[in-house]
């Protein structure tokens, strides 16, 4: 067993895994991550035990005052350099919006480079924006144009669902996902049930679907004849979250039955042939 620490970069932003290494950690401690550009700043959330499948990065300690005093400077460089790009980008009229900046190498004010992640409709001549950006932010400029899937995963936010997005909050890859998906989860009627923030199929089809084939493999389907608590019925319903099905029984009552009190009497009901 391992001592993993979950820890983020910014509040409420996504979880990154870390072993927790030599030190004892809480929630709430300040901590050094290794990253690929170095060594972050980055706050606990929470630690556990955990049997690993795969090596994590091992905490590089606990953040001092210098890391402290330096994560905020550079917190409030990024603050700065986003709004100069997108005051630069309004002069210019141009159709991007910056989603996320990176500074790399503090060998100036703002970093010898300038990583700026945006999104736009098309693709942008963006020649001149350039020029008065490096010379703006005393930097090379790196402009990186990204899609709405890693976009919302930069920025965050709350998904249909009530709670973050599945793409900022812990998934660590994003898998393809096609109506094939969307079919199997019963919400072709209504295309915008499917639809994340980003503009494209939600990411949680993807990692949901084994559950919906579990559940069309256990449940009875719509017409079919059960046995319930309540007395012998029809499938009028069905729901994946609660796993239960709906029961119109003889004397025209609807109820939630769980799967679990639900024995099937017969074959569905053919099309055409009236329930009762």
């Amino acid at each position: 067993m391992t001592r993993v620490m979950a820890v983020t970069f910014a509040q409420g932003g996504r979880l990154y895994y870390v072993d927790q290494g030599a030190i004892e950690a809480k929630a709430g401690d300040a901590v050094l991550v290794p990253v690929e550009a170095g060594i972050e700043v980055a706050t606990v959330v929470w630690v556990a035990d955990a049997e690993l499948a795969a090596e994590l990065p091992i905490c590089a300690g606990r953040a001092g005052q210098a890391d402290l005093d330096r994560d905020q400077r550079n917190r409030t460089l990024k603050a700065e350099a986003t709004e100069i790009a997108k005051a630069l980008i309004a002069e210019h009229g141009l159709p991007m919006r910056v989603v996320g900046i990176d500074l790399d190498d503090h060998s100036s004010e703002y970093g010898r480079v300038v990583a700026i992640y945006y999104t736009a409709p098309q693709r942008v001549d963006f020649r001149a924006l350039v020029r008065d950006l490096a010379s703006a932010l005393a930097a090379r400029i790196d402009l990186r144009q990204i899609g709405g899937r890693d976009a919302a995963r930069i920025v965050g936010g709350i998904g249909t669902c009530g709670r973050d997005l599945c793409c900022s909050a812990f998934l660590t890859e994003i898998q393809p996902i096609g109506m094939r998906l969307v079919k199997g989860q019963d919400i072709v009627a209504n295309q915008l049930q499917a639809q994340g923030t980003c503009g494209r199929l939600k990411c949680c089809l993807a990692f949901e679907h084994a559950m919906y084939d579990d559940f069309d493999r256990a449940a009875p389907p719509l017409g079919c004849r059960v046995d319930t608590e309540h007395g012998p019925g029809v499938v009028v319903g069905r729901s994946v979250p609660s796993d239960t099905v709906t029961v119109r029984c003889g004397d025209g009552q609807r109820h939630v039955c769980p799967l679990s009190v639900v024995t099937v009497r017969r074959a569905a009901i053919a099309p055409g042939q009236e329930a009762t």
